[in-house]
């Protein structure tokens, strides 16, 4: 069935079913929905995208789905989520708190689909206190890989993280997927169509993966940061996901040529590196069992999956234990600004910053029974994690509230992204609004106005100079005047939403070394 049909056909038992779709009105019509989001995972981080990571389940997904190459996250972990869940800018929806928005799962649940997610929740109560029917996964913002930590729950209970997990180390990752795949049994014996959130804590650090998972990346990092940079900007030009007038840009002069550094020096970083690949490449494999489960029991053609991230790459030097190996639970590496610059190419800046490093990710769609583009298409329109709750509308038939229980909805900010899933222009957001402490932006058009730690303001052109190179502040003061009134306009209604006891994004943005102390392998 193709899209304009099968939105039709939801459009119509929406209609029928009032502000609900009992669970006989032919729920094959509407799509299963797999809604994926990595935890610090760069621009460049995925094969698709230009690195040489394997991601071979990814990248298939990407050669017979959709691309975006203009897709924006709110630059931080719990903000990104919110506005994913929500379909609201974070501080709208009432912060980690969600006092303001309604979630994806409770607007879904209305349409009788069966809603569940694993992984990271990072925000207040639990998942099944806003509308999941199952969760498993941990409550914090991040976790051992091998041991987890106390906030580990299932359907609302503790749940104790063993040592072993079906006969071997108990692996964060790996398990997030056994209970994605459970919970979407269930919903199959259910004969339901369903929801299922897989929040990955992967590669978000502390930097840890099975030691046979690493050493596939053995020496795959020696040649360093520069080169491993130029290389994945050279596969993203040759790939057609770039445009060639787009500039690189260079390194920052925090960050040092890596030939300046001791041969200890480069070891010490290069095995950083190896097993950050290490953690995408065994998030891929999931992803790959997966798609193997929906085709075995004839769920592929007809389900969505969404692939994004939360942020840009992380730059935070937190490294603890650095004569453990990665693959010790009592290990805790990180990296810092040196590979996020690469996890960023060809974007400046990093997690937290709203510079495109830090609010530019990958977007992956596939659904062969909906998707009207090409295969391995690539869409430049802008969009961002807002949009996906009103596309989510769009196709399941929900409609979304004005309250749920005793919360107050807010109007969503999102556009459906269905236009683009047929290959088609759809109508931009006029504006979209950024800021996490003392870093904001604003995008209208093709115009962007950005500053970092509370700096000046500065203008670019994105469909000239979407690596931010070429400063037009000073060539177009009026231009910078009006939008910075608008991005204020903006900042002081979410401003003005905090005075309802909403949680306030964090004021301050925490210090970070661009350089760590060398250490010893």
């Amino acid at each position: 069935m193709k899209l304009m049909q099968l939105v039709l056909s939801v459009g119509l038992l929406s209609a029928v079913g009032g502000l609900s779709v009992q669970a006989g009105d032919e729920p094959a019509a509407r799509p299963n929905i797999v809604l994926i989001m990595a935890d610090d995972l760069g621009y460049a981080d995925l094969g698709c995208y230009g690195s040489e990571i394997s991601t071979p389940n990814l990248d298939a997904l990407a050669a017979n789905g959709l691309r975006l190459t203009q897709f924006y996250n709110t630059g931080k972990c719990h903000s990104s989520r919110v506005s994913l869940l929500t379909g609201l800018y974070c501080d709208q929806a009432g912060s980690a708190q969600l006092s303001r928005g309604a979630t994806i799962a409770e607007v879904l649940g209305t349409a009788d689909y069966s809603t569940a997610m694993v992984g990271k929740w990072h925000l207040s109560k639990q998942p099944t206190d806003f509308g999941f029917d199952r969760y498993w996964g941990h409550l914090s913002g991040a976790t051992n890989f091998f041991t987890g930590d106390e906030t580990f729950r299932l359907n609302g209970e503790v749940w104790d993280v063993p040592e072993e997990w079906n006969g071997k180390a108990f692996y964060t990752t790996n398990v997030i997927m056994d209970f994605g795949l459970d919970f979407i049994e269930s919903a199959r014996q259910e004969n339901r169509p369903f929801l299922l959130y897989t929040a990955f804590n992967a590669p978000h650090y502390p930097l840890q993966a099975p030691q046979e998972d690493v050493a596939r990346y053995d020496g795959k990092y020696d040649a360093g940061w520069d080169v491993m940079r130029q290389q994945r900007h050279q596969r993203q030009l040759e790939s057609g996901l770039l445009p060639e007038h787009w500039k690189l840009s260079p390194r920052p002069a925090h960050i040092p040529a890596w030939d300046q550094l001791s041969a200890e020096e480069q070891q010490w970083e290069a095995d950083h590196m190896e097993v950050f690949a290490a953690m995408v490449d065994v998030l891929d494999r999931n992803v790959g069992r997966l798609v193997d489960y929906l085709k075995q029991h004839g769920l592929y053609d007809n389900t969505l999956i969404l692939f994004c991230s939360d942020n840009g790459a992380c730059p935070f030097e937190r490294t603890r234990g650095r004569d453990l190996k990665p693959w010790d639970p009592k290990s805790y590496w990180t990296y810092d600004a040196s590979w996020a610059h690469v996890g960023n190419t060809p974007f400046r800046l990093y997690k937290q910053n709203q510079h495109e490093g830090g609010i530019s990710s990958p977007l992956i769609v596939h659904w062969p029974q909906g998707l009207e583009t090409d295969p391995g298409a690539i869409s430049r329109q802008p969009a961002h994690l807002v949009d996906l709750m009103a596309t989510l509308i769009d196709l399941s038939g929900a409609r979304y509230p004005s309250r749920v229980g005793d919360r107050e909805i807010d109007p969503l900010v999102g556009r459906s992204l269905l236009p683009i899933f047929q290959g088609q222009q759809r109508d931009p957001h006029a504006t979209l609004y950024f800021h996490f402490g003392t870093d904001r932006a604003l995008r209208q058009g093709d115009w962007k106005l950005v500053s970092a730690k509370l700096g000046r303001w500065e203008l670019y052109h994105l469909r000239d100079d979407r690596t931010e190179l070429n400063d037009l502040a000073a060539d177009d003061p009026a231009r910078v005047a009006t939008m910075a009134e608008a991005w204020f306009k903006i900042a002081r209604e979410q401003e003005r939403l905090k005075g309802r006891n909403v949680a306030p994004v964090s004021d301050q943005i925490k210090e970070f070394s661009f350089r760590k102390p060398m250490a010893s392998k």
